[in-house]
């Protein structure tokens, strides 16, 4: 039997959503400037992340060890706040809604590969986090899930499929434990 032969993978055409130019552009402003700015400077990362087409909302917190691969891709809801070594992984459109935390070390990942192609294609599938959810230390979200508003999501939990509004989840994969109740 005969699996993926990367030889000939090719990336779709257009798949990055900017030319070659303006990608590499933004991986030097990161490198150069973004990353590399003091913790408090969270308005410069915004206007670099809006510079290049990132969709970014009012006071919206974002660490400086944060990585977006494409900010033209990503679009972030007021006073929400993206932790320290979180990931955006936006091959595809990501959404993230207003006073949403995504915390430190975790994945949004939006891109993946046939496995069962021979050509080991990949593609994207959109992810949105809804308005007051919270995602805690090193969670997962899979390509193409819909968290919904209020959505809590415990530690080192992987999100496979979609969550309910205003519901605690836990787990690998996640699964919801109780309902949340603001006091």
């Amino acid at each position: 039997m005969e699996y993926q032969n990367l030889n000939i993978y090719k990336t779709p055409k257009n798949f990055r959503g900017r030319s070659a130019i303006v990608v590499q552009l933004w991986w030097l402003v990161y490198a150069a400037l973004f990353r590399t700015s003091p913790q408090f400077l969270y308005g410069w990362r915004r206007f670099l992340l809006r510079l290049f087409g990132a969709n970014i909302g009012k006071k919206v917190i974002i660490r400086p060890t944060a990585r977006i691969t494409y900010p033209w891709k990503v679009s972030i809801g007021n006073y929400s706040w993206i932790g320290d070594d979180v990931v955006l992984y936006s091959l595809g459109n990501i959404t993230i809604g207003e006073n949403t935390v995504i915390s430190q070390r975790s994945y949004i990942c939006t891109g993946t590969h046939d496995y069962n192609s021979h050509d080991f294609r990949i593609y994207a599938e959109d992810i949105d986090v809804g308005s007051k959810c919270w995602l805690a230390t090193d969670v997962y979200i899979a390509p193409g899930i819909t968290i919904e508003d209020g959505v809590v999501v415990g530690a080192r939990s992987s999100v496979f499929s979609n969550l309910e509004a205003q519901k605690i989840y836990v787990g690998s994969p996640a699964k919801s434990i109780k309902q949340r109740q603001i006091e």
